[in-house]
């Protein structure tokens, strides 16, 4: 296989995982155990490139939010900050304590797993609560700090942890807690983009393929534009538990596989 159709494929797996509660970063981590590994600014790079399909999604939320006169806008976008704050505070921290990737499938398994169960769990909890679109200071805090566990637990997901750590907090809409931790993953993903720029040109690092990285970041956008489309369609009428299901049987396979 080319190393353009292996992009290509981690491009396309990335854009149809960001957003859905099933861990980008455990499919890439798996993927890349059969198509070869790829550099850390490679995975973060195009994560950012379906964080830009999210701009695109959220484009005209993205204009009224810009009309800071509104007092609504500005308690949003205050809050937007604060859970970006706590995240890239947090995932400064985890970065200076040397944490990386694991190298092998077997953890990413077990927290498809773990995150299968604690999804049908919260499924079940907020089901009885009262429907809410409230976006609170306490929903900002733990969207934030499980944007950290997500970072630092391949397999976890982003997505699904601070989608649900925001209806745990009282944001039970789906469409509503979904929209905020896409939104904060907005500036999150571009720092953490940021970072790794810097830190790939600091560090003496074999060259990056810029080319290839290039063309890992359009398919990943394309694709996860359509995905989240699809994604806040999905939502109006269903719940996520078809997600958790999902990640119970391939984390279990995972394991059985012996990987």
């Amino acid at each position: 296989m080319s190393d353009t159709l292996q992009v290509v494929l981690l491009g396309i797996i990335e854009g149809i995982t960001e957003f859905l509660p099933v861990s980008s970063t455990g499919h890439l981590l798996i993927a890349e155990h059969w198509l070869g590994a790829r550099s850390e600014l490679f995975t973060v790079a195009i994560q950012a490139g379906a964080i830009l399909a999210v701009v695109g999604v959220f484009a005209q939320r993205l204009l009224q939010l810009a009309h800071l006169g509104a007092a609504a806008n500005r308690d949003y976008v205050l809050k937007l900050a604060f859970a970006t704050g706590i995240t890239l505070v947090g995932g400064f921290i985890v970065k200076k304590l040397g944490f990386t990737l694991p190298e092998t499938v077997r953890p990413i398994a077990f927290a498809l797993i773990i995150g299968g169960i604690a999804i049908l769990v919260v499924e079940r909890i907020v089901a009885d609560w009262p429907p809410s679109a409230a976006v609170t200071w306490k929903v900002a805090f733990w969207v934030g700090t499980l944007q950290i566990l997500a970072a630092v637990s391949p397999g976890t997901s982003r997505s699904a942890a601070t989608i649900f750590a925001a209806m745990l907090a009282g944001l039970t809409l789906r469409p509503a807690a979904t929209e905020f931790a896409f939104l904060v993953g907005v500036p999150t993903m571009f720092a953490a983009t940021g970072y790794e720029l810097l830190k790939a040109h600091d560090s003496g690092a074999p060259p990056e393929d810029w080319g290839a990285l290039a063309i890992g970041f359009v398919v990943s956008a394309i694709v996860a534009f359509i995905a989240v489309r699809w994604l806040l369609r999905y939502i109006q009428t269903h719940r996520f538990t078809a997600f958790a299901w999902y990640r119970i049987i391939v984390g279990t396979v995972l394991l059985a596989s012996g990987i």
